[in-house]
């Protein structure tokens, strides 16, 4: 039950602050994700102790900040990127929650990062309900978002379309050609310039020379304008054109693979220009520069890109549609109501469930750290799995899962990290494609564990402790990535179990 707001009662929002042991979260995504740099400033609106200003000064940041209690002296400064993190959900006093939000966007010249607490185990153990939102046991005030209503909180606040990263963290561009851009890059496959497969003793001489115009075509799928090159000069000179020197370089590599690169290219736009329906999509002139030379390069006019990516978006809206992609896909594993594929593996997906993947990552974000997503067949549902030990664990246990239902938006998160019985992997190549640096480690212990017959029975493997007693039935043991008899194993019974093997 939820217990009743005592008469007098003072919050004390000051208590909310953590002290931290390393960067947030939020203040890590900004870098991982290249929008925090040492070329930008930064400055924490409501920095509490000030954790994350001191540990980006020390890693040469320019950096300040400012918090009401903590460090009330300090100047507001207007930086490049503010950070605006888990200080709307401990304001009691809604007005007072917009307007600290608003303050915080005023600071921002390129990027605000709003951070927010979402989904809560337990709302009904002692807490007291007040406002919109509940008191801690340590007299703060708490409001738990779901991730979409943060986001329209966001957006509706500031005016903006809030883009997510992980859960409960979103990114707020001040200029919508750069949110744009960023959109963009989250759906860019990495690709790498085609091998050079002749000796060709004329281009020798001018590889160097050539180097850019091979990065830029691998990187953008289409020949640059005479404005995107540093070299651009040389080039000319020695070939009077961009397109003679391509030929150069078609001369010793596959026309076939630079194709499929721009073949990938208008994949990855399609997909982007797709999901953009879903808030309000950009005029072109909004767009960079660069990418309205993408688009103009690889599908001629803004209008057919568009139109092109309307038709694939009205096809993932059929459920049929996705449920045959999946089960047509040679890339990850299959069950019966799901495909299953590793992280490195989404960009080669076909388009419509890159797409489909979009939708739900687009919307409410993708979980960070995710290691396998989840494709419900005959559901419109994704789920972010996060497997921390997929590289060093034969058999990784599972940590956390975001599921998203597509129809309504609900968000189902869940921790297994203190479980004693979590799931766990097997077969653990199927996920992955076969250029994965892992790959054949993993299929020559599957292998092993085929012809000892431990992966027979399906329904009580699933689990550590099944897994575990699978093992001991079958005298087995795993060193590294190496399937081993146990030592301490019963002769006669490790004798029948090695004839059962050779008899397989």
């Amino acid at each position: 039950m939820v217990a009743p707001v005592p008469d007098t009662f003072e919050i004390e929002r000051h208590k909310a602050a953590m002290v931290r042991t390393e960067l947030s979260k939020p203040v890590r995504l900004a870098i991982e994700s290249g929008i925090l740099t040492k070329d930008t400033t930064f400055f924490d609106y409501g920095c509490g102790h000030g954790g994350d200003v001191r540990r980006l000064g020390k890693q040469g940041y320019i950096c300040g900040g400012w918090d009401p209690y903590y460090q009330p002296d300090h100047p507001l400064t207007i930086a490049d990127i503010v950070n605006f993190g888990y200080i709307i959900n401990v304001i009691e006093n809604p007005p007072e929650r917009r307007q600290a939000t608003i303050n915080a966007w005023r600071l921002t010249s390129q990027v605000l990062i709003v951070s927010a607490q979402v989904l809560i185990d337990d709302r009904n153990s002692g807490q007291i309900g007040y406002g919109d939102g509940i008191i801690t046991r340590r007299n703060t005030f708490q409001k738990y978002y779901e991730q979409e209503e943060l986001k329209i909180y966001i957006d509706q606040v500031l005016g903006v379309d809030a883009i997510p990263v992980d859960l409960g963290i979103f990114f707020v561009f001040r200029e919508e050609a750069k949110a744009q851009s960023f959109r963009a890059s989250r759906f860019r496959s990495r690709l790498t310039a085609p091998r050079i497969i002749l000796n060709s003793k004329r281009f020798e001489d001018y590889q160097e020379l050539l180097a850019p115009l091979m990065s830029f075509v691998a990187e953008r799928g289409r020949i640059p304008s005479t404005t995107e090159l540093s070299n651009i000069r040389e080039i000319l000179e020695e070939f009077g054109s961009l397109r003679r020197a391509f030929q150069m370089i078609l001369q010793v590599t596959e026309q076939e693979e630079w194709d499929a690169i721009a073949d990938k290219r208008r994949q990855d736009l399609l997909v982007y220009l797709a999901l953009s329906q879903f808030s309000k999509r950009p005029k072109f002139s909004h767009l960079l520069e660069v990418v309205r030379n993408d688009i103009k390069g690889l599908f001629g006019t803004y209008r057919d890109a568009c139109t092109a990516a309307d038709l694939m978006l009205a096809s993932v809206g059929d459920l049929r549609i996705i449920a045959n992609c999946c089960q047509q896909s040679t890339i990850g594993k299959h069950l019966p109501n799901a495909l299953y594929v590793h992280i490195s593996a989404l960009e080669r997906l076909n388009p419509l469930l890159r797409l489909y993947e979009g939708c739900a990552s687009r919307t409410i974000g993708r979980l960070h750290g995710t290691t396998l997503i989840k494709f419900h067949i005959n559901k419109a549902k994704i789920s972010y799995l996060f497997y921390p030990e997929f590289d060093t664990n034969p058999h990784p246990t599972l940590h956390t899962s975001l599921q998203i239902d597509l129809q309504d938006l609900h968000v189902v998160y869940r921790k297994y990290d203190s479980s004693e019985n979590p799931p766990i992997l097997h077969r653990k190549e199927t996920f992955v494609t076969p250029d994965y640096p892992f790959y054949e480690k993993f299929a020559k212990l599957t292998r092993q564990e085929e012809e000892r017959g431990l992966l027979d029975n399906t329904k009580t493997i699933g689990t550590l402790k099944g897994w575990e007693q699978c093992l001991v039935e079958h005298l087995s043991e795993i060193q590294g990535y190496s399937l081993r008899w146990r030592k301490d194993a019963d002769p006669y019974r490790l004798k029948i179990l090695k004839n059962a093997r050779r008899q397989r």
